[in-house]
């Protein structure tokens, strides 16, 4: 075993880290991370690239709390202005409702109903805009991916770890920008 490199490698494609995401976003999405970005750049970076000023002034910065702890939230806030900036010229804006509304497309809400008649209600949204207590979820994810294109009373088999789970769609629908 001498020399030999024991280190397993992962495929990368089925890493779910490694897999690309959709640069999908919807207009309210889009407006939310284009808000997040002005507030970091015009009201947080001024104000801590303020405290590290005041914290640097008051001598060794070695033994300095207050300086160390401003300069790497400020790192961090030119780091996630740098993420969102460059996030938001990759993006494509979906700001429009797809041709055929009676089939599930980008930004449909969507109610489910599971083997047990339990009901779910869904909506798909770009990845940067996911949020699990309003069960927005990602375009990219395996239950939206297998709701794309189907239609109403279709039947929808998502494979899981845990076994696969059918359900039945049951309602979809669509919100115009403003609504």
């Amino acid at each position: 075993m001498k020399g030999r490199n024991m280190t397993r490698w992962r495929d990368p494609a089925k890493d779910p880290r490694q897999e690309p995401r959709s640069n999908l976003i919807t207009g309210e999405g889009a407006a939310r991370l284009r808000g997040i970005l002005d507030h970091l750049s015009r009201v947080k970076r001024p104000e801590l690239s303020a405290k590290v000023g005041e914290a640097a002034a008051l001598g060794d910065r070695s033994e300095n709390a207050d300086y160390t702890y401003n300069k790497k939230e400020l790192n961090r806030v030119i780091a996630r202005i740098r993420y969102l900036t460059k996030r938001l010229d990759e993006l494509q804006v979906v700001d429009r409702l797809p041709a055929d509304t009676d089939r599930v497309y980008f930004g449909a809400f969507v109610t489910l109903e599971d083997e047990e008649d339990e009901e779910m209600h869904i909506r798909i949204v770009g990845h940067d805009e996911t949020d699990t207590a309003k069960r927005w979820i990602s375009v990219d994810a395996p239950l939206a991916k297998a709701l794309l294109g189907k239609g109403l009373d279709d039947e929808v088999t998502v494979k899981a770890p845990a076994g696969d789970s059918v359900y039945l769609i049951t309602d979809i629908a669509y919100r115009t920008p403003g609504s």
